[in-house]
């Protein structure tokens, strides 16, 4: 049977590192993660889902929680046969990515989590989703898409980048979009299982994020049992894409060492 999730799978033949799974934000869809799969797609194999809601997989209208998406997740890695892999996550997909790492952490070689942050939602937060959930369903996604792309990316980040973020946001589906609202209103509190990661762990953020400040990624980093911090000048929400040669060189080490590969010294974590 078929994976309910559409999906890039690039160089599936590739065993000679640890595969790359990359799980996009909200609300957003795979292409997301281009300057990455341009990156590493040449030496390890890289898979790129569309959440369920998002890019070219279905809708499911209603709620749909956090640890479905993760299941979703899952199961498109068991129909693919990757046993161990590395799993990065940006905003919601790191949510995501730490759900999965709860379900399967003995399958996950390392773990980025990527502008990102743990804790339960709050009552006024969970008042906030649902109301705009209920808004876009009501008005589409071009007005929210207008509203919120100068924090996705910075007012200075690159024509091309923001183009690219505003046509990813005004593609989504609202019904889509709205579930996966009212789904992430509900999530659990993930603190304690990040003090439990026995993997290897790097921790992203854009210096000028205001959805998920440098504060929320330097709490991760202190409750991770091995992890490196990197703080990206110069980005706000969407480092990946406005400072992708950066994000990449950080990735890019952090897998060499996943993969055992013996690496050159590097300076100390960049911290705000």
């Amino acid at each position: 049977m078929p994976p309910f999730l559409a999906y890039d799978d690039k160089n599936p033949a590739s065993s000679a590192r640890t595969p790359l799974v990359l799980v996009h934000g909200h609300p957003f869809d795979r292409t997301m993660w281009a300057p990455q799969i341009a990156a590493f797609s040449a030496g390890r194999r890289v898979i790129t889902p569309d959440l369920r809601g998002y890019g070219a997989s279905p809708v499911t209208p209603g709620t749909v929680p956090l640890s479905r998406h993760a299941r979703d997740v899952v199961e498109l890695l068991d129909f693919l046969e990757v046993d161990t892999f590395a799993l990065a996550g940006l905003s919601m997909g790191g949510q995501i990515a730490m759900e999965c790492y709860d379900r399967l952490g003995d399958r996950v070689r390392g773990l980025v989590l990527a502008d990102t942050f743990p804790d339960p939602e709050t009552p006024e937060g969970r008042k906030g989703r649902t109301a705009l959930a209920a808004r876009l369903l009501a008005e589409g996604m071009h007005g929210y898409a207008d509203e919120v792309l100068e924090r996705m990316v910075a007012p200075y980040a690159d024509p091309q980048v923001k183009a690219h973020v505003h046509r990813m946001m005004t593609a989504t589906s609202p019904e889509g979009a709205a579930a996966a609202l009212r789904g992430r209103a509900e999530r659990p509190d993930y603190r304690p299982l990040l003090a439990r990661v026995s993997v290897p762990a790097l921790v992203v953020v854009g210096a000028d994020d205001t959805f998920t400040p440098v504060a929320d990624a330097e709490a991760m980093h202190a409750l991770l049992p091995d992890s490196a911090l990197h703080v990206s000048k110069g980005a706000a929400h969407m480092p990946n894409l406005e400072r992708p040669e950066e994000f990449n060189e950080v990735l890019g080490r952090f897998l060499a060492r996943v993969d055992g590969t013996p690496i050159a010294p590097t300076a100390p974590d960049s911290r705000a």
